[in-house]
């Protein structure tokens, strides 16, 4: 089971920059739309769940600022980062009253704009946390790893992913059809007993002795971490 991708908008109009730029975010494993213009940027807002824009200051049209504070003026809150050859210190701070959350200066190292907007996204929420915590159970999403009381649990792949799950919904009752997804391609041969099973053989591991009662049936619904 993966997340949904971070999804980033770039509005630069030198098309090698904006090239270099989609394809390092795109090995980081965002999801990158470029824009060589403003012109369609704010359908483009309206209609996708867009966690950073990297803007120019530089653009035909309207400058990248003055776009800045036209979103924010109509309401928009998703974090900005000017990426841009205005570098002089009255240019910086005109940005950042214009809506900045960022300023980087042309040219520019990639490292250290990969570096900032993890930044900027783990400000904002967007990048979430690597570790989940529920009871004495922790989850590392980066490692795939549970570990219960410092002791790293061996689960298979779908015993993980139904973890996560459990985890991410702590005391909401799971359906089978919700657990099923965490059979991905195979979810169609997911049945009831075969669920069942998968889930007892999960139970005995994270609760060999059945004392802490992690996860429980729900009786007519399905399961619930509780």
């Amino acid at each position: 089971m993966k997340d949904k991708p971070i999804e980033i908008v770039i509005i630069e109009d030198e098309e090698d920059i904006l090239e270099l730029l989609e394809y390092h975010l795109s090995k980081q494993g965002y999801a990158v739309t470029g824009f060589l213009s403003t012109q369609k940027v704010e359908q483009f807002l309206e209609e996708e769940d867009i966690s950073l824009l990297i803007v120019d200051r530089n653009l035909p049209n309207i400058e990248g600022s003055d776009f800045v504070l036209y979103l924010r003026d109509k309401g928009y809150d998703i974090p900005v980062i000017f990426l841009t050859a205005k570098d002089r210190d009255i240019d910086i701070d005109e940005g950042f009253q214009k809506g900045a959350d960022d300023y980087i200066t042309k040219p520019f190292r990639i490292k250290e704009v990969l570096l900032r907007i993890e930044a900027i996204l783990k400000r904002s929420g967007a990048r979430k946390q690597e570790r989940l915590k529920y009871r004495d159970i922790l989850l590392n999403k980066e490692r795939r790893t549970i570990t219960i009381q410092d002791k790293i649990i061996d689960l298979t792949n779908l015993e993980y992913n139904l973890m996560y799950l459990f985890i991410k919904n702590a005391n909401q009752p799971l359906n089978r059809e919700t657990l099923r997804e965490c059979w991905g391609i195979d979810k169609d041969n997911a049945h009831e007993k075969t669920i069942n099973v998968a889930i007892n053989r999960l139970r005995k591991k994270i609760d060999p002795d059945g004392s802490k009662e992690y996860i429980t049936p729900v009786w007519g619904i399905g399961y619930k971490l509780r």
